[in-house]
């Protein structure tokens, strides 16, 4: 079993930054892929960035250039430095990873950007 669980969320001004983080516990040698997603209340989760345990990223279109996504295997921790936030950048911002057989989902960190 992993355990995943995301932190530094908060309020911001439009145009500021925040770095979150998802650290991962419990049984991770397994562990391949992680990802950022958010999601808005009333909106489907959304796919914000990913990362292989060998370090390649992707990001979606509108994160390319604002967000990076990082991850030390050593601390078992995976990051999102987000950059230039916008208001619609506002919603819970999970973090997932990908085992064997399944995936897994933290519980969420809130991210609000005040314009």
């Amino acid at each position: 079993q992993v355990q995943l669980v995301e932190s530094g969320g908060g309020l911001v001004q439009a145009g500021g930054s925040l770095s979150l983080s998802c650290s991962a516990s419990g049984d991770i040698t397994r562990l391949s892929s992680m990802s950022w997603f958010r999601q808005v209340p009333g909106k489907q989760r959304e796919w914000v960035a990913a990362i292989t345990s060998s370090g390649t990223t992707n990001y979606a279109d509108s994160m390319k250039g604002r967000f990076t996504i990082s991850r030390d295997n050593a601390k078992n921790t995976m990051y999102l430095q987000m950059n230039s936030l916008r208001p619609e950048d506002t919603a819970v911002y999970y973090c997932r990873a990908l085992g064997l057989n399944r995936d897994y989902w933290g519980q969420g960190t809130q991210v609000t950007v005040s314009s």
